[in-house]
């Protein structure tokens, strides 16, 4: 069984690697969207796979860490990329979440990145 939490937070970031050109290279903000996916056996005394409830307390600490910053200051993020913030997450919530299969981050509704661990 698969189950997913999603959450939102607002941050500003910048990707200092790019072209000096990219528009991405300036200081922008996006209204992010964060999925944790989780899967296992459905428990049969509990009916979860995880209670949201603990999805919640996982990363609660790292959206409060995220939210209405600028991620290049966030240490392990100074390169802000959808593709990296996947990768943070999943390196800091993994061990409180064993179930966890994918973490998926939206810049906007139709791009993200999803991160599995490889």
């Amino acid at each position: 069984m698969k189950v997913t939490q999603s959450f939102r937070f607002e941050a500003a970031h910048r990707l200092p690697f790019v072209k000096d050109t990219h528009p991405c290279r300036r200081v922008h903000g996006h209204s992010y969207r964060v999925e944790l996916q989780l899967e296992g056996p459905v428990d049969p005394e509990t009916g979860f796979v995880v209670d949201f409830f603990d999805i919640e307390a996982a990363f609660g600490p790292l959206l409060k860490r995220l939210d209405h910053y600028y991620l290049n200051e966030v240490e392990g993020l100074e390169n802000p990329t959808a593709e990296n913030i996947a990768a943070w997450i999943w390196d800091r919530v993994k061990d409180a979440l064993p179930q966890l299969t994918a973490v998926r981050v939206y810049e906007t509704p139709e791009c993200w990145a999803e991160y599995n661990g490889a």
